[in-house]
């Protein structure tokens, strides 16, 4: 009997969180067992992780370094102001800038905490190509990547566990979340929306493509950090360019200028 009430318990709470997020935000995000304001916790957990560790995450200061942060979220702000972002109003899309040079990364936490490396900035050529980047990232979290992956993961248990309270499962979560990898299928799927969220602005729609092309014209050698985080699902330069061309985007900006002199205003 008491094999039975579990099973009810189970039941019933996958039936509740399906419900929760089986809205019209969610439509074509995949099977998740997270409920959204799951999304918007563990990305709270997460972000409270890296922003407690300078170590291994020095977080550039926004009073000292006003203007790459003002730089980063107008940027942000075009690609949410358009209307394309599905969570837009949910999650809290906080931006952070890590100061390492070496690391040519970006990523996004559930519930939309953006994390920048400096490396990666100073790496691309013009604001299009890091509005590409930046809509990357967006898609991430927008599209519910990460719990989705865990949901693969981890399954039903460790859901009922964070549900029940258990600090264990949600710091197990959390400390996966940190270091995963994207799988191809979600990195092709966040190039698309990257197109998409900027198919609306002045900018080069397919500008995502400038930091693969980069990276072909130096013959793949040093591989990125974020290539290992971000698998490379083969001929993301074309999808860029065909998805700009099928969706009819009009948008041509680069304003490398605008990316320059913001690039000068950061730490050597």
């Amino acid at each position: 009997m008491r094999k039975l009430n579990l099973s009810i318990f189970a039941l019933l709470a996958i039936v509740m969180i399906s419900c929760g997020v089986m809205n019209e935000k969610n439509k074509g995000k995949g099977f998740n067992l997270f409920s959204v304001e799951q999304d918007i916790q563990l990305g709270a957990q997460v972000a409270g992780e890296i922003d407690g560790n300078p170590a291994e995450y020095p977080l550039l200061d926004s009073a000292k370094y006003p203007e790459a942060y003002v730089y980063v979220y107008k940027v942000r702000d075009k690609i949410l102001n358009t209307g394309e972002v599905d969570f837009k109003d949910d999650f809290e899309w906080r931006l952070r800038i890590i100061h390492d040079d070496s690391t040519l990364n970006a990523f996004c936490t559930p519930g939309g905490y953006i994390y920048i490396y400096t490396g990666i900035l100073k790496y691309l050529d013009s604001e299009d190509q890091f509005a590409g980047v930046m809509g990357h990232e967006i898609a991430h979290a927008d599209m519910r990547h990460s719990t989705r992956q865990m949901t693969k993961m981890y399954g039903v248990q460790v859901l009922l566990d964070i549900m029940a309270g258990d600090k264990a499962a949600l710091k197990q979560v959390t400390g996966a979340l940190i270091g995963l990898k994207n799988s191809r299928k979600h990195e092709t799927e966040a190039d698309t929306k990257s197109v998409h969220y900027l198919c609306p602005t002045d900018y080069n729609a397919a500008g995502g493509a400038g930091f693969f092309r980069k990276i072909e014209e130096a013959g793949g050698s040093g591989v990125p950090e974020f290539i290992s985080t971000h698998p490379d699902p083969g001929n993301r330069v074309d999808h860029f360019e065909n998805e700009k061309v099928v969706n009819g985007c009009s948008g041509e900006k680069t304003f490398e200028n605008e990316h320059k002199a913001m690039i000068a205003t950061l730490p050597n």
